[in-house]
Parts: C-alpha cells; sequence; structure tokens
C-alpha cells in the first residue's frame, strides 16, 4: 500500500518533470524507502521545488486510489514492455481488460484527416491483423486510430486505446461512444487521473505509451509534421519496427509515410509485410 501511494503521489503531482519523476522512482527504489519528505527530495528538482507535492495529502491519494482502477510500475500486472522504455509511466489508471496487455499488440496511427483510402487500408488488413491475434493499439483520436479500434472490433478482434485525458472524458466527442464500448469490453489506459482535461502536452507523452505498447508501428496516412511521425520516431528509438503504408505522391496526407519509408522504414503493401519483418526481428533477438 505505501509503495503505492507513493507512487500514485509522484505520478499525480504538477510541477515536477517526467525525467525527475523517473529519477525519483529510481532513488526510491534503490533504498526500498517508500515515503519521503519534500525536503528530502529538494535536490532532485536543481532547486526549482517540488510543485503541488505537498498538497496531497495521503488521506486525498488513498481517496484517489480507492475511486480509480489502477496498476503501477511496481505491479507485476504492469506491462513488461513499458518497463524497457526511458521513461515509463509511473501508474496505469484503466478501464476493462487488463489482460489485454500480455497479448502481442501492434500500434496503428496516422492522420486525423482519413481519405477512404486510409479507410480501405484498414478495411483490408485488419480482417489477418485480428486473425494473427495482434491486439490493436491506438490513441481513439479522430481518423485513421477510431477506424482502427473499430475495425479491430467488428472484425472480433480486441484493441487498447490510450488517451491524454481523465478516463471519464472522452476527448474528441466523436469518440465517445467508442471509448465507452472499449472501457467496457477492450481496454482503455491513461496515466492521468479522472477529472484531467486534455492538453498540448499529454498527447506526445500519451504516444509514448502507444508506441512502448506495440511490437511495431504500422502509419496509414501521415504529414511530414504530424504526431503520427513523433510516435514513429519514439518507436524508433524503443528498438521496434516502423511499418509504412505508401499512398499517393499528389496527396500530401501520405508525405509522412514517404518519408519514414526513405528512413528505412519497411514498406507495406500488405499484412504479409509486417508479418515477415516481425519474424525476422524476432530471428535476430
Amino acid at each position: 500500500m505505501e509503495k503505492t501511494i507513493f507512487l500514485l503521489h509522484l505520478s499525480v503531482t504538477r510541477g515536477i518533470g517526467p525525467v525527475t519523476k523517473q529519477k525519483i522512482y529510481q532513488y526510491a527504489k534503490k533504498l526500498d524507502c517508500w515515503q519521503f519528505s519534500s525536503a528530502e527530495l529538494f535536490s532532485f528538482t536543481r532547486g526549482k521545488g517540488l510543485g503541488d507535492w505537498e498538497n496531497w495529502t495521503k488521506e486525498r491519494l488513498i481517496e484517489l486510489k480507492e475511486r480509480h482502477s489502477l496498476i503501477t510500475i511496481e505491479d507485476e500486472r504492469y506491462p513488461s514492455q513499458l518497463r524497457l522504455i526511458p521513461v515509463p509511466p509511473l501508474v496505469l489508471f484503466y478501464k476493462g481488460n487488463l489482460k489485454l496487455l500480455e497479448r502481442e499488440g501492434l500500434s496503428v496511427v496516422g492522420a486525423r484527416t482519413a481519405s477512404d483510402y486510409g479507410y480501405g487500408v484498414l478495411r483490408r488488413f485488419m480482417p489477418e491483423l485480428v486473425k494473427r491475434q495482434f491486439v490493436i493499439v491506438s490513441g481513439l483520436a479522430k481518423g485513421i486510430d477510431s477506424f482502427a479500434h473499430q475495425f479491430a472490433i467488428s472484425n472480433q478482434g480486441k484493441t487498447i486505446g490510450v488517451i491524454g485525458t481523465g478516463l471519464d472524458i472522452c476527448y474528441p466527442k466523436e469518440s465517445g461512444n467508442l471509448q465507452i464500448e472499449m472501457a467496457r469490453n477492450h481496454l482503455v489506459l491513461s496515466e492521468y487521473p479522472d477529472g484531467t482535461r486534455p492538453a498540448k502536452f499529454h498527447f506526445p507523452m500519451r504516444n509514448r505509451i502507444i508506441a512502448g505498447l506495440g511490437q511495431g508501428v504500422l502509419v496509414i496516412e501521415a504529414k511530414q509534421k504530424s504526431g503520427s511521425l513523433i510516435t514513429s520516431q519514439q518507436a524508433l528509438d524503443y528498438g521496434k519496427e516502423v511499418f509504412a503504408v505508401p499512398g499517393s505522391v499528389l496527396d500530401g496526407r501520405s508525405a509522412g509515410c514517404h518519408q519514414l519509408i526513405q528512413d528505412g522504414a519497411v514498406c507495406v503493401e500488405k499484412v504479409q509485410d509486417i508479418l515477415d519483418s516481425l519474424q525476422l526481428l524476432k530471428k535476430i533477438y
């Protein structure tokens, strides 16, 4: 209980960056001590202070814990693949079937303004991906993200959504019914407690979890400057494969995918391209 409360406290404290939080966690783990005063941790902040650390009393933290389903990085159920990324979330709040984290995942990202072409690619790929038992991981955003979740469900597959708000908030609103369905029968994750509104910096943080959970990242329609490319770069940094679907050179929606392919991503025209690449990686490692 003490360990969980400490990690929850560290996770929800505002005014401390994720790298600093990770250093504090490693310090606590090394000492196997899970209770510190703000003065004892002050040196980690380089004189900037511990944000609203003092505002979180033990009573508030216990109440917060009781209102959520959550796992911490010290929990056996915490996904092993996330432990390998440089700054893993210390706490994951969840709704749904946590056992989906034990299965092999494929992250799918792409344009919010997806075209009929992107829609058609997903419709063609998803039956085979589901047949191969991949759990589809994405971010419940408009466009490719939502299509990926929906096609996984309609093909009797399983899917995981990672969001950048509290689990009680549906953002965007258009994904509300989908998020509710996934919270009941699939899995929705967040590192933010209920009541957390969307903020610009939440989504790059959310993307690192999407990249971390998949065996690789499949990119379908991405502009040259897009969140999908951030997720792809994070996946590469984690040693994962990036799969890019080529599109029309006349449509800027695939310009980012073409750049990824030029930079060494796997050019994907069919699901077998993904399977072959992942099988090759398994042989290498």
